[in-house]
């Protein structure tokens, strides 16, 4: 039995039962189990921590560079835009107002998915993780929703940190905002170059019409220069802009958007040229400073002004302001012009509306506004106050002052323009020729104090460079008010007697459509009708018969007084009608700013208030008053209008006046006697250096077919382009 086994165990070695041979090896099978757990747990622990993740993510407050909106100013027509404030050119908009055109251009070009996904693209990622790994171009798989997260709610930083974060919150946002709302605000907060922020601005900037307005050819322009606003500028690349232009279009097509007999019908369309000049080149950036100034008094804070969205409603007239552009090109003088200062201010009576401004030649060049600074010395324009306070007395215009020259009153002594005498005169017969002896005791009379409060009521502010300057010069103009204090305080008179304080703003509304600010006019009654009637009335014989014969070339009632300064350094023209009141100013200065005479300046020895000014506010006048009717004024009180032949003077008692003449004085004989070539100096305190004097009445009259300019003894203006002054 033995050697038996030992036999049976000789043959060799024991194979193991078949069943076992067949299985797998142990290690093969739990590296297999393990990858599968390990993935699964990954992926498991992954949605887990992204859930935990997208739970704890909140929706912040957008950017203040995404909320940001320009305040768009409009002209006083309430629809045609003048500029915008601040640096932002942003004007959201609702997506109602978007073409759905346009729309789907938007998305043919950015994210044709983007109404099935939810926030971000798988294939996407995946493509940005390979690109990103292999050491492609870094992108990321941007959706419109993720964009715009990262536009509004992030920084533009190429990182991992930032792109979880954008994928989570771009996720996040799907859940909790429409999927209109986002591409809303992504329309509003892209960047489409030239300036523009959000799709309302890009729309003015390369086809300038509004959003709603776009067709689907200008909508995939839009769309296509998404991608890259600077590298597909028209201007740099319009090759490489046209072909992504077609790639929207044919991506439109594909998604059935477009149908093909519609895309062969489509071509490129013309695109605005870019404008290299400055957007507040010219009068824009004197009228946008002024809106601004005007807001901030109102109580808006800087940064409602400049990044609120605000639509603001200006008083400016569109028509009216080119018109005082073109009359200072057409009237103003051509030569010797270097360091001359021309300001014009136009306002509507009864409302304080700053229709026009003229501020300066270019707001980008020089934006010192020649229309709100005070700086020139007012000359005769300033009587009219004292006429004003005279008249409230019961002092008429038929009473008789003394016009010779030199004339000393109350130890100041005073010359007329040119050292002219006239003898006694009427006050009506001083206003005409602006005869500065007259006025000088007219203003003794009624005292100083009375003068400068009748110029505050009517308009001037009380702090005036001089106003202060409480001697008998005053009446003569030696406070510099500016251009626009004058117009406002002549407004006052146009509009008998109500005074309103100048606006350039009409109505604010909100970036949300709320009314912020409605203005009403509040007028204040300044002077008695009667009273300001009478000054109309004289100043009317000023245009008439008198030194301001200029505006006769209007063609339509109107009332205006001159104002020369001593030594030629400023020169005025302040005038009304009805509807409208102006003040032009011209004055020169150095290089140091310092005021200099105006002697050559469009080749006249002398420029009056009767010259170029009288032409420069006659020229626009003409235009900004076009199509209006021609109004007369208001007739003055019984007893103001005297005869025309009235004389100054008599020879003796019992000489014949005629009917409704003041008595005059009895002056036996005049002397002709050549009158003094100097000023004597004879004031109890400081007499200012320089006095203020006024141009005589032109003689001969102009004529009828040229009745702008001054007298013919002088160098005629004519009617020169503006040289070194256009906008």
């Amino acid at each position: 039995m033995a050697t038996s086994k030992k036999a049976q165990g000789s043959g060799g070695t024991r194979r193991p039962p078949a069943r076992r041979a067949a299985a797998a090896p142990p290690r093969k099978r739990h590296w297999l189990r393990w990858t599968i757990v390990t993935v699964l747990g990954v992926v498991v622990l992954g949605i887990a921590v992204f859930a935990i993740a997208l739970a704890r993510t909140t929706v912040p407050s957008p950017n203040d560079l995404t909320t940001s909106e320009a305040t768009v100013v409009y002209w006083a027509d309430g629809r045609t835009e003048l500029g915008r404030l601040g640096d932002s050119t942003r004007r959201s908009i609702p997506l109602s107002d978007v073409p759905l055109d346009v729309q789907h251009a938007v998305l043919a070009a950015e994210d044709r998915g983007f109404y099935d996904h939810g926030g971000v693209s798988p294939v996407g990622i995946a493509r940005a993780l390979w690109n990103n790994v292999t050491g492609g171009s870094t992108q990321g798989a941007s959706t419109i929703t993720q964009q715009y997260a990262k536009n509004a709610f992030l920084t533009q930083e190429r990182t991992w940190d930032r792109k979880i974060r954008e994928i989570l919150l771009a996720t996040k946002l799907e859940t909790v905002v429409s999927k209109d709302e986002i591409l809303e605000n992504y329309l509003n907060t892209i960047y489409f170059g030239r300036g523009a922020d959000g799709i309302e601005a890009a729309s003015i900037a390369y086809f300038g019409v509004p959003t709603s307005e776009l067709s689907v050819e200008q909508g995939a322009v839009l769309a296509a220069i998404i991608k890259s606003p600077s590298g597909l500028a028209p201007e740099k690349d319009l090759a490489g802009l046209k072909a992504r232009w077609s790639y929207v279009m044919d991506a439109m097509v594909e998604q059935g958007w477009l149908t093909p007999a519609q895309r062969a019908k489509t071509e490129f369309p013309k695109i605005k040229k870019l404008k290299a000049k400055d957007r507040l080149g010219g009068q824009t950036g004197f009228l946008l400073s002024m809106v601004e100034q005007q807001l901030l008094d109102q109580g808006f804070d800087e940064t409602e002004i400049q990044r609120g969205g605000l639509r603001v409603t200006s008083t400016f007239d569109q028509a009216a302001q080119k018109a005082a552009t073109a009359a200072v090109r057409k009237a103003g003088p051509d030569s010797g012009t270097a360091g001359l200062r021309i300001g014009l201010a136009a306002v509507r009576p009864g409302t304080g509306e700053v229709v026009a401004i003229y501020g300066g030649p270019d707001f980008v060049t020089d934006q010192i506004n020649n229309a709100t600074r005070e700086f020139a010395q007012a000359g005769s324009t300033f009587k009219p106050f004292a006429l004003a306070a005279a008249t409230e007395k019961g002092i008429g215009l038929s009473t008789v002052w003394p016009g010779n020259s030199p004339a000393t009153v109350d130890g100041y002594t005073f010359n007329n323009y040119g050292n002219r005498s006239y003898g006694d005169v009427t006050l009506l017969k001083a206003t005409e020729d602006s005869i500065n002896s007259a006025y000088v005791s007219l203003e003794s009379e009624i005292g100083v104090d009375t003068v400068a409060d009748a110029a505050i009521r009517a308009g001037v502010p009380s702090d005036t460079p001089g106003l202060d300057d409480r001697n008998l010069t005053l009446v003569l103009g030696t406070s510099s008010p500016s251009a626009l204090s004058m117009a406002d305080a002549y407004a006052t008179f146009a509009a008998r007697g109500d005074r309103v304080s100048p606006t350039t703003v009409t109505r604010v509304v909100g970036p949300n459509g709320g009314l912020l600010y409605d203005y009403a006019p509040r007028a204040t009654s300044a002077f008695d009708p009667d009273t300001v009637d009478t000054v109309t009335y004289a100043l009317g014989k000023v245009v008439t018969d008198g030194t301001g014969f200029a505006a006769q070339a209007l063609g339509r009632p109107a009332a205006a007084k001159t104002g020369t300064t001593d030594d030629n350094k400023s020169a005025w023209f302040v005038g009304y009608t009805p509807q409208l009141a102006v003040a032009v100013l011209m004055a020169k200065e150095n290089s140091d700013g310092i005021p200099v005479s105006m002697a050559g300046t469009g080749g006249l020895e002398t420029v009056t208030g009767g010259s170029f000014p009288a032409a420069i506010w006659t020229t626009f006048m003409k235009s900004a008053l076009d199509g209006l009717p021609a109004l007369d004024f208001p007739a003055p009180p019984p007893g103001v209008i005297t005869p025309s032949n009235c004389p100054a003077s008599i020879a003796a008692e019992g000489d014949p006046v005629p009917e409704g003449c003041p008595t005059p004085p009895v002056v036996p004989e005049f002397s002709n006697a050549p009158e003094p070539s100097a000023v004597a100096t004879l004031p109890p305190s400081p007499v200012p250096s320089e006095v203020p004097s006024e141009t005589a009445p032109p003689d001969p009259q102009p004529s009828a077919s040229d009745p702008q300019f001054g007298p013919s003894s002088q160098p005629q203006p004519g009617e020169p382009t503006q040289e070194g002054v256009t906008p």
